[in-house]
Order: structure tokens, then C-alpha cells, then sequence
């Protein structure tokens, strides 16, 4: 893939933009604009890359870099790019996109074998067009699998399926749980969904204490 965007004439605009968010944030953190790396050209192949360092890089990489990756897209969208276009700018702190590449090309092994193994097909988790490119371009040497993207939206994810085996309908989307989650939580756990949330009590009772609080019933007429 021949560069379409370089430092000299994106980087600044990128550099407005972040420093715009940053300060409105009050984020510690600072960044680094430079040429795309090489590293894993079969699976990304960026022509401008933004690593972030600082106190709060953390928080970006919380919830499986959820924070960076949101950050990332509202840039391409302030840039204007084409959809197509997204795989040239990257976002990364603490080498997370590699790290997230060599997990995801485990998980795809590790799913293949599963499904030799058992004859069923597999599903994924969603995840974005990039990550799922990852799984596809590592199973691609596969002779008795298949992979394909299904679902839609936040929804899409892949799916390996035995070479033989037609494509199964799509599955209803998840409901969500919007109970409140522990303030603390996303900056240590980055198991999707986050951390623990809800009614801290032991048994999760919702209820109200006393009875609906209010004052113990009095005996005889009033």
C-alpha cells in the first residue's frame, strides 16, 4: 500500500486537533507523530502513527484501549478520511497494537484447532474492521476452515466455520446491562465490558432497607 498521507502534511493537523483534546481533558499525556512502521506489514500497514506516553495512558488502553481506539476514529472523522482509508493513521501507547496483533493471531489458532477439533463453528467477539482483518489474514492458509464477517455495526465480528459448512444466520444482538459500574474499575481491567458494577452489597439486594423505609407500622386503630 503506496502512502497516501505523510507527517509533514497531516501531522499537523492531527497534532491541533489532540492538543485540543488533551487540554479540554486535562489529560497527562503527551504524543508523538511519526511514519508508519513496518512491523507486522501483512496485518497493518499505517502510513502515520500517534504514540501517546504519559500518566494517563492508562485510562487509553482501559477496557481493551477503548479510550484510544474512540480517540483514533473521532480523528480520522475530524480529518475527513474514507473508511477505506482508516487503516493509514494509527494510534497506539505502550506497543498495544502489536500486543493486540499477536493475541489475536493466538485466539485465531486456538479457535481453528477448536473447530477442526469439534466440527462447529466458532464466533468471535465484535470487533473493529482492523482487528477483524488480523483473524481473517491468519487463517488464511487454512484448508479445512473458513472465516467470514457477520453481524452488523458495533455488532460484527467473525465467525470460522468448517470448509464445508454454509454460513448460519446471524444471532440477535446482546442486550446490554446498564447498571453503574465501579468508577475504579476500567483502569485494571481490560476484560471486555469492563469491571464490576452495580449494587456493591453482598446478594446485590436492591431493595430498601426497613421495609421502604419508612417508619414500623404502628398496632391498633388510629
Amino acid at each position: 500500500m503506496n502512502p497516501k498521507y505523510s507527517v509533514g502534511e497531516t501531522g499537523p493537523r492531527i497534532e491541533q486537533f489532540l492538543r485540543l483534546i488533551i487540554s479540554s481533558g486535562k489529560f497527562d499525556l503527551d504524543f508523538a507523530i511519526e511514519t508508519g512502521e513496518q512491523s507486522h506489514p501483512d496485518f497493518e500497514n499505517p502510513d502515520i502513527i500517534v504514540k501517546f506516553k504519559g500518566r494517563d495512558v492508562e485510562l487509553l488502553l482501559a477496557n481493551r484501549a477503548e479510550l484510544l481506539l474512540a480517540l483514533e476514529l473521532v480523528t480520522q472523522e475530524v480529518l475527513r478520511l474514507h473508511s477505506d482509508d482508516h487503516s493509514r493513521i494509527s494510534f497506539d501507547a505502550n506497543d498495544y497494537r502489536a500486543l493486540r496483533i499477536e493475541e489475536l493471531r493466538l485466539s485465531a489458532g486456538v479457535a481453528a484447532e477448536k473447530v477442526k477439533h469439534t466440527g462447529s463453528p466458532f464466533r468471535f467477539n465484535p470487533m473493529n474492521s482492523r482487528e477483524r482483518r488480523v483473524i481473517h489474514i491468519a487463517l488464511r492458509n487454512e484448508q479445512e476452515l473458513r472465516s467470514e464477517s457477520a453481524g452488523s455495526g458495533p455488532f460484527r465480528h467473525v465467525v470460522i466455520y468448517p470448509a464445508g459448512m454454509a454460513s448460519l444466520p446471524d444471532p440477535p444482538p446482546p442486550t446490554h446491562d446498564f447498571r453503574p459500574r465501579d468508577r475504579y474499575a476500567g483502569a485494571h481491567d481490560r476484560r471486555p465490558g469492563g469491571g464490576p458494577g452495580g449494587d456493591r452489597r453482598p446478594g446485590g439486594d436492591r431493595r430498601p432497607r426497613g421495609g421502604g423505609g419508612g417508619r414500623p407500622p404502628r398496632s391498633g386503630n388510629r
